[in-house]
């Protein structure tokens, strides 16, 4: 097994990338190189793929990172195939701020991942661009060389308080990918959200798992994620069970968490924000609180911000960037998800379309137009039955999508 790390209690070890200059506004990035971590089995096996810090202010997900990474190398267990993790956005981490000039998460539409070309700095450019840049280079190589099936996973914790959680797009692949991890699954929440980097992966063909660990500067979130790494090198194949001999104690960390939480969430609502409206979460509220529809959830400059539905919140913001105020969400039944699942490995989705007032949407291919005027005797369950989360209004018309590769990977992964 070939290990290449950038942890400060290893030693002298070689690194894929040039190491950056220290900067102490944030110890934790202090002599860290943006690959934070390189383990190679030397076998035939899958690529786990890592982000830690793709927001600034989230430290602990590096923290967990070097923690694993260290105890490979201290005990080298055999190991089939990748496990490489790179830091997101290296100047917000080392400024310990969400972002510099724009969202680093936001920023991976097609277009946009488009427009940066091949790095040649233009006019205008911004500093998340650089980083965004780095991290393709830093994907694209690594799914080029692999040697079988890409997993992805990004680490974050939150402002708030709670219980750690998974976010997934809604594929069977991811749901069967989540099903490994004893906590909370959401649906729905990247979709809420344009331009995240786990959506974007996922439609080029990676298997893709988000991990909130918990509240910023809780030495819990780096106990959790680190559990989710170990769970997850099992769960890929990377590491047999038995090379993590006290794996039963990582899971039992991480299922006495969620106890009481619904298993599979889905987003109902998300309240966007921006610095103009000066948003102020009311105080108090954690992940998984329950929230009542006319509660007052926030103020704002336009007045009271009121809960618009029944159901449990998520991410309430309590920090000074974010364009995410919280999201509202409900349990799904494990009867719901498993008519879902079935009825989308029949490939019963296609006949969606015959529902009066929904058409294919002439713009974009696999993409649906609705009649909202037509389709109101039917609720949005429906397209959710068969992965259809995405959902956009054009006037009267809702413009609903869903996630490529649904049921299998496929042949080739379809990387800029």
């Amino acid at each position: 097994m070939r290990c290449e790390a950038n942890c400060a209690d290893i030693g002298t070890l070689m690194h894929r990338k040039e190491n950056k200059p220290a900067d102490d506004r944030n110890p934790v990035l202090k002599d860290r190189a943006r690959i934070l971590g390189e383990i190679d089995g030397g076998l035939e096996g899958p690529t786990v793929l890592v982000t830690a810090g793709i927001h600034g202010n989230e430290n602990a997900g590096v923290v967990a990172v070097e923690r694993v990474v260290s105890r490979l190398v201290r005990e080298r267990p055999e190991a089939r195939g990748r496990f490489v993790c790179s830091i997101g956005n290296m100047r917000a981490l080392r400024e310990g701020t969400r972002f510099v000039d724009v969202d680093l998460n936001r920023e991976w539409t097609p277009a946009k991942v488009a427009a940066l070309g091949d790095g040649t700095p233009v006019k205008g450019q911004r500093a998340e661009h650089v980083e965004q840049r780095a991290l393709i280079d830093f994907i694209g190589d690594e799914v080029r060389a692999a040697r079988g099936p890409v997993f992805f996973i990004d680490m974050h914790t939150s402002s708030a308080d709670g219980p750690p959680f998974i976010t997934v797009g809604d594929t069977l692949l991811n749901r069967e990918f989540s099903a490994n991890f004893p906590l909370p699954v959401i649906l729905g929440l990247e979709e809420q959200v344009d331009g995240s980097l786990l959506e974007f992966l996922n439609n080029c063909g990676l298997v893709t798992l988000g991990i909130e660990g918990g509240q910023h500067d809780s030495d819990e979130s780096a106990d959790r994620l680190e559990a989710m790494l170990l769970l997850a090198m099992v769960a890929t194949g990377f590491l047999a069970a038995t090379a993590v001999p006290d794996l039963a104690r990582y899971r039992s960390l991480l299922a006495e968490q969620s106890d009481g939480i619904p298993r599979v969430i889905e987003v109902r609502h998300r309240h966007a924000v921006e610095p103009a409206d000066r948003f102020r979460m009311e105080p108090g509220f954690a992940n998984f609180v329950p929230v009542r529809k006319g509660q007052l959830l926030a103020q704002d400059a336009h007045g009271d911000v009121l809960c618009p539905e029944d159901g449990l919140m998520l991410l309430p913001l309590y920090q000074g960037q974010g364009e995410d105020g919280f999201f509202v969400a409900r349990r799904v039944g494990p009867f719901r998800n498993a008519v879902s699942a079935v009825l989308r490995r029949w490939r019963v989705g296609r006949l969606v379309r015959l529902l009066p007032g929904v058409r294919r949407y002439e713009k974009r291919p696999g993409v649906l137009e609705v009649n909202t005027r037509v389709a109101r005797f039917y609720p949005l369950d429906v397209f959710h039955l068969f992965g259809y989360r995405k959902l956009r209004s054009e006037g009267t018309h809702l413009i609903v999508t869903r996630r490529k590769h649904d049921l299998a990977r496929p042949s080739r992964i379809d990387f800029p």
